[in-house]
């Protein structure tokens, strides 16, 4: 009887140490199932926008780009040719179809890894329908034909004016802010979608074709033609690209630390627009000490042959119109200076949202009219105390700093109106603490997206203090705050 219990008793416990060991391996190997593997996930339309306040349809939803090809075949002024772009892209979600933002020019076919795809087109919006559905997380190509028509253009009723392809005497340069790349190419048309571009341009061999990045190839092809290729080399979003045929001069140097310089020029303004284009290296060694290294492997300034008043911070190449070049020293420092604070701000930091926009616009301009002031301009604090006392004015025509309205997107409250904002927030902190705020911007969002709640909390963070209460009236509020350290500033109330 007894060594019956005993057995009984040791069959218990080998049967105990058996259950707690399956127990412990459940807990780290996680439950045993035996039923069928769950379905994939449903295939499902991409969304036709981000939902952008500004522009709802702008971008798409359910992929993302990984880089763009573009291949364009230059005849002459002001007349359409063959294009074509490829897009390399990663599914977000399972796709039955997908939306590429894609206004004007003339459709000819789509492919999806190489099979024909379904398309319909309604404004901006161009629907691709795969032969299959794409698979979440899975690489697709996509390959776009068309003419495009070089003389597409829009108008905005702000500081924009004129934008898509902008004609020269001899060729073309673009304007693609804020949403004008879809007048040049199928795209995810929104700031806060980057990735990099390999332009391929043949022109006519009389001529020169510029894009942002790297010249990474020069062939001749048949028909007395030029291949011209260029890389970005880094991610760049759509409203900052740039792509120039003409009767150009490279003018190649260096600026600080061996960055690479060119510029490019119409011939018959080499000469004339020498003098400011070669302050490129002053201007870099200035704003490298305010804000640190220059974000990318090299620079110029692209001069527009054109009647449009408007310059263009385009990713590692501004566009500067000739006027800008042509006048007084100081007008056209302030200009330079402005597109070129756009490379730190807005180009390597891109705006998550277009309500985010006078974080880019009210740098610019505040380096600006710093930079200014220190060689021969006008003072910086009239500028900022002439823009106080308009401020309410503004806020009720254009909207607060961080809340415009579409029509006024980019109007004067983001430039002089944002860069009161900053000037506030530096007689707050103090200058040592705003510097670090710089900084610290743009070296932890450098190649990023990121948005106005992203700068209150680095600079609540760096500051060593609750901005958010401070900076948030000044940014959204209806009326503008008390100027710290200025009682005397006086807002002149709407009318």
């Amino acid at each position: 009887m007894s060594t019956i219990r005993t057995l009984r008793r040791r069959n218990r416990r080998a049967r105990l140490a058996l259950a707690g060991a399956v127990t412990a391996a459940a807990a780290l190997t996680g439950p045993v199932s035996y039923a069928t593997p769950a379905a994939a996930e449903k295939p499902a339309p991409g969304a036709p926008g981000l939902g952008d306040p500004m522009f709802p349809l702008d971008g798409n939803g359910g992929y993302t780009v990984d880089r763009y090809y573009l291949d364009f075949d230059w005849q002459a002024p002001k007349t359409p040719f063959g294009a074509s772009a490829t897009i390399k892209a990663t599914a977000t979600q399972s796709l039955s179809r997908f939306n590429l933002d894609f206004g004007g020019n003339t459709l000819h076919s789509v492919t999806v890894d190489g099979k024909a795809a379904g398309t319909s087109r309604e404004g901006d919006e161009l629907t691709v329908t795969p032969k299959s559905p794409i698979a979440k997380g899975r690489s697709f190509t996509v390959k776009v034909t068309y003419t495009a028509d070089p003389t597409q253009t829009r108008h905005r009723d702000d500081a924009i004016e004129d934008y898509g392809w902008i004609p020269t005497p001899d060729g073309t340069v673009v304007y693609p802010q804020p949403n004008g790349a879809r007048l040049i190419f199928p795209a995810n048309d929104h700031p806060s979608q980057r990735a990099p571009i390999t332009f391929r341009i043949t022109t006519p061999k009389d001529l020169t074709a510029v894009a942002n990045g790297k010249l990474t190839g020069k062939a001749e092809v048949p028909g007395d033609r030029v291949r011209w290729t260029y890389d970005s080399e880094q991610p760049l979003s759509t409203q900052l690209v740039q792509l120039a045929v003409g009767k150009f001069t490279m003018v190649d140097s260096t600026g600080p630390g061996g960055l690479p310089l060119r510029d490019i020029v119409p011939d018959a303004l080499v000469e004339p627009t020498a003098k400011y284009r070669k302050l490129t290296p002053d201007h870099l060694t200035w704003l490298e000490r305010k804000l640190g290294k220059y974000p990318f492997n090299r620079y110029g300034i692209l001069v527009g042959d054109t009647d449009l008043a408007v310059a263009l911070e385009t990713q590692t190449l501004s566009l500067v119109p000739k006027a800008d070049l042509l006048g007084t020293q100081v007008d056209a420092e302030r200009n330079l200076v402005h597109e070129l604070t756009h490379q730190w701000f807005g180009d390597s930091v891109a705006l998550k949202s277009w309500s985010d926009l006078w974080v880019s616009e009210g740098h610019a301009r505040f380096y600006e009219r710093m930079y200014s002031e220190e060689h021969g301009g006008d003072s910086f604090e009239a500028a900022m105390k002439a823009a106080y006392k308009a401020h309410d004015q503004w806020r009720r025509d254009f909207g607060a700093p961080a809340e415009p309205t579409e029509p006024n997107l980019f109007k004067r409250m983001r430039y002089d109106g944002s860069a009161l904002v900053l000037y506030a927030l530096r007689e707050k902190v103090g200058d040592a603490a705003f510097q670090k705020i710089e900084r610290a911007w743009v070296s932890q969002y450098r190649g990023k997206t990121a948005s106005t709640q992203d700068y209150i909390d680095l600079a609540s963070k760096v500051a060593g203090e609750d901005l958010e209460g401070f900076l948030k009236p000044w940014l959204y509020g209806p009326k503008t705050p008390p100027m710290p350290g200025h009682p005397d500033w006086v807002v002149d109330p709407a009318t």
